[in-house]
């Protein structure tokens, strides 16, 4: 029997290792006994914590949902202005963590296994809507309602594509060039509905 108290330690710790042996792989075509065995448990184990590989790995697409979720929420109250709200969200769509090989290749997987599991295409919904929402939050303070639906769109299309490029190991995206990119996006279109009146704060590259 697992020892009291440790579930939540093991389970964390399964769906961490997912995450990095589907990263590793780039497929969701891993095993039970692959996660298991870098998460240092018994399959049986694993089983038990989470019933089948599919429910391990719609716990791990929620971890990454709920990181990004956490870290957004953060960033967005410690702006002091919408532009800068808008800003903090780019970064945090850009973070170090979020650019990890690994991550950005289990990203790509659970993307194409939402052509196949409904429950998959639903948490990446999820995640477009909660981006898009987000950039809306400051970006309706800043121009008219539907000129701020259309950059929210132009946004997050720019920071999914960014991802996709990621992958393309012959033509790897910096995350400063990303954040760059996206902010450029952002302030050419405020500057077309405002005339020039929102600039972008200076951000500053990450360590």
């Amino acid at each position: 029997m697992p020892k009291v108290g440790m579930e939540p330690v093991r389970r964390k710790a399964l769906v961490d290792a997912a995450l990095r042996v589907i990263g590793d792989q780039g497929t969701l075509a891993v095993t039970m006994s692959e996660i298991a065995r870098t998460a240092g448990v018994s399959p049986a184990l694993a089983h038990h914590y989470f019933g089948s590989k599919e429910q391990l790995l719609i716990a791990t697409i929620r971890s990454l949902l709920g990181k990004l979720r956490d870290d957004a929420v953060a960033a967005m109250k410690a702006a002091a202005t919408p532009r800068e709200r808008v800003s903090a969200l780019i970064r945090v769509s850009f973070r170090a963590d979020q650019f990890a090989p690994e991550t950005v290749a289990a990203w790509l997987a659970f993307y194409s296994e939402a052509q196949r599991s409904e429950e998959v295409r639903r948490l990446l919904v999820i995640y477009a809507r909660r981006l898009r929402s987000n950039l809306l939050v400051g970006l309706r303070a800043l121009c008219p309602a539907d000129d701020a639906e259309r950059i929210a769109e132009g946004a997050a299309a720019m920071i999914d594509g960014l991802y996709i490029r990621q992958s393309l190991k012959s033509a790897p995206i910096s995350i400063e060039a990303s954040v760059a990119l996206t902010e450029d996006y952002v302030n050419a279109h405020l500057r077309a509905n405002g005339d020039g009146k929102y600039p972008s704060p200076r951000v500053k590259p990450e360590d």
